[in-house]
């Protein structure tokens, strides 16, 4: 059943964008389109859906050539660090109908663009719309670092296809809530001090119940534990190792 649930969700996992050799995932959505979604690194990706660009924590800070890429039809920040917030970079990748939300310290940078905090909603096209769920640090030591109110995780639901990219958090208690979104893909933060531990991880998928999570932002975090524990528990959620440190 797995097997075939895995089959009908993802069409291909091995395309490459320009000469960047980004690897690009590829899904398919209720209506059998597909969703093209390019890991460039660490918090950094770009998704496609028929020609709809969308960027998430475009940031220079891994070589990309941003100039290779579509410009964004609509532009995500999850919160102000610079390996998720970069304006120079948004510039580049705007036009003028461009759609940008940001969390309110994005917004006292850049002052542009549109403010969004969690616990709201849009519509962006007849099918792509988005909610703004909770990011944040639990541990007492680590609370300065994303402390709670301030970040952003978004659910993307393009056609159907939920796609939950976590922002910079630990396993918060709102997770719980996101097991009734019925999410395909989670992109989960395994980077410590900063976001969870490989315990922490785990907790979080058993929470969501993602069909396919994909560790990211992880630095030198062993993430193969996750798919190692996740899969000898039989948890049904299938872990893919990419290399977005």
């Amino acid at each position: 059943m797995k097997k075939l649930i895995m089959m009908t969700l993802v069409l291909a996992t091995a395309m490459m964008v320009s000469a960047q050799n980004y690897k690009v995932e590829t899904f398919k959505t209720k209506s059998g389109n597909e969703v093209n979604i390019t890991l460039i690194k660490h918090a950094t990706m770009a998704i496609e859906y028929q020609g709809y660009e969308i960027h998430v924590d475009a940031v220079p800070n891994y070589g990309t050539d941003y100039s290779k890429f579509p410009k964004g039809d609509l532009i995500l920040v999850t919160h102000e660090h610079g390996d998720h917030f970069n304006i120079e970079t948004i510039n580049s990748l705007m036009k003028p109908n461009s759609i940008l939300y940001m969390n309110q310290r994005c917004f006292d940078q850049a002052n542009k663009g549109m403010v969004l905090r969690n616990g709201d909603s849009r519509k962006i096209t007849k099918d792509i719309s988005m909610k703004v769920v909770p990011a944040y640090n639990t541990t007492p030591e680590h609370l300065q670092f994303h402390p709670q109110g301030v970040g952003n995780g978004y659910i993307l639901n393009i056609d159907g296809l939920k796609i939950y990219i976590a922002g910079d958090t630990e396993d918060i208690p709102e997770m719980s809530d996101l097991k009734d979104e019925k999410i395909d893909v989670a992109f989960i933060p395994v980077n410590q001090p900063y976001t969870m531990t490989v315990d922490q991880a785990v907790r979080a998928a058993w929470m969501i119940q993602p069909k396919v999570l994909i560790p990211y932002h992880f630095g030198n975090t062993d993430v193969a534990q996750i798919k190692q524990r996740l899969d000898a528990d039989n948890s049904g959620i299938d872990v893919w190792l990419r290399e977005m440190q």
